[in-house]
This record gives C-alpha cells, sequence and structure tokens, in this order.
C-alpha cells in the first residue's frame, strides 16, 4: 500500500495535495478551526447527534421504543468495534503518514507516528452515521454527512491519504450493517427489559402522569381496591 504514494502522478497523491494546497492559501485561524473540528469538534458532534435522536425516540415513545434505543445503542459500539478491527488492517498494511513520503504538505497536526492506512477518525465518524441511519434516517442522514466532512478534515490537515479515509467510511459502513442485525437481535431484548423496570424504564420512553408502570408496584393495592374492601367487610 505504501507503493501508492511513491509516484507524485497518482491520483490518491495528487488529490492530497489538491485538498491539502487549500490550507496553504487559508487565513491561519480556520487552518486551526479545522484542525480542532478534525480533530475532536466532528467527534463530539456525533455524540450529541446520537444523544439527540435518543432524546427525540424517547419523548415519541410508542410501541416500538425499545426497539428504536437498542439501534442507537449499536452506533457507538459500531464504532468502537469497527475500530478494534482497524488495528490489524493497520500493522498489516504499514502504511506510513503522508507527510513521511512527501515534502511541501502543510501538516496542521504535527506528532503523527502510526500507520496512515485506514483512518481511524473516518471509521469512527461513518460507523456511527451508518448505524444512526439504520435507527433514523433523519438524524443519519446529518451523521453522515459528520462522516462525510471529517474525511475531508483529515486529508486537508495533511495526515491522511485520501484512500485512507475512502477505506475508513468503507469499513465503518461494513462493520454497522454487516452485524447489525446480530446487535438487534442480542440488544433488543435488552432494552425492553430495561424498559419494564420502573426508573430505569425513563431511559426508553417517557412516562405519563397516568402509567400505569409507574403507578403499580407489585404487591401493593390501590385505594379503590382496598375502598371495596372495606365496603364488602362492612356488609
Amino acid at each position: 500500500m505504501a507503493g501508492l504514494a511513491e509516484s507524485g502522478s497518482n491520483p490518491d497523491v495528487d488529490l492530497l495535495y489538491d485538498i491539502n494546497g487549500l490550507a496553504k492559501d487559508a487565513p491561519h485561524w480556520f487552518d486551526r478551526m479545522v484542525e480542532f473540528v478534525g480533530e475532536y469538534g466532528l467527534l463530539l458532534a456525533m455524540v450529541l447527534l446520537v444523544l439527540w435522536c435518543w432524546w427525540t425516540v424517547r419523548r415519541r415513545g410508542g410501541d416500538e421504543a425499545a426497539t428504536s434505543v437498542a439501534a442507537l445503542v449499536w452506533a457507538p459500539l459500531a464504532a468502537g468495534i469497527a475500530v478494534l478491527v482497524n488495528v490489524p488492517i493497520r500493522g498489516f498494511v504499514e502504511r506510513p503518514r503522508p507527510f513521511r513520503d512527501h515534502q511541501g504538505l502543510d501538516v496542521l497536526v504535527p506528532g503523527k507516528t502510526d500507520y496512515s492506512f485506514v483512518s481511524d477518525h473516518a471509521t469512527l465518524t461513518m460507523a456511527m452515521g451508518v448505524a444512526l441511519f439504520v435507527a433514523n434516517r433523519r438524524f443519519g442522514l446529518v451523521g453522515i454527512g459528520l462522516a462525510l466532512l471529517e474525511g475531508f478534515c483529515r486529508v486537508y490537515m495533511g495526515v491522511h491519504y485520501p484512500t485512507d479515509v475512502i477505506g475508513g467510511f468503507a469499513l465503518g459502513t461494513a462493520v454497522a450493517l454487516l452485524l447489525s442485525p446480530l446487535a438487534m437481535l442480542m440488544l433488543t431484548p435488552v432494552m425492553k427489559a430495561v424498559e419494564r423496570s420502573p426508573r430505569a424504564g425513563r431511559l426508553i420512553r417517557r412516562r405519563s402522569a397516568g402509567d400505569p408502570r409507574d403507578a403499580v408496584v407489585p404487591g401493593a393495592r390501590s385505594a379503590s381496591s382496598a375502598g371495596a374492601e372495606e365496603r364488602d367487610l362492612a356488609a
């Protein structure tokens, strides 16, 4: 894979220079903003998006609330599994960072010494975005858009080749989709059990004032049943 970076006529390298060249012409403050957004900001935005979707599902409630929340729980789990899968891939490919083989790049985040293929950031964000799309298409489209922006930022920052990003997108998508049926099979019963809990059930759906799951306590008698029993005894 490292051989792809040796030729300056390679489209991967040409696109790297084209995108990273934008950083040289941009104001310093803009580069610093992209540095923060590409390194931390979009990951945080993705987490907040998943939480926002969970809050929306919880407020809406319905019979499918537990299934929807299970799909949302899968989003960060898919991202974590995808990054773990990437560990042996990086060790096998051993592709150096682009600035180690090419001169003249404007590297916004110095000190990167690990291998380049595939991008962890692209893998994380795309895995969460695709898993979020499975749970909710509207939020998922936003998540996929954030993942695409993350990929652009990684190349703009000079720390990844475009193919590193594309590989991360492919890996994140594959993990999120291929393992989704198994994940839902395991997570849905857990979320339904949580939903039945008087207290933890609020994590799945918002309880209304007249919700019987809040009003009825196992082993306790209601006021109406107690009054009826007293009238029967008096008779």
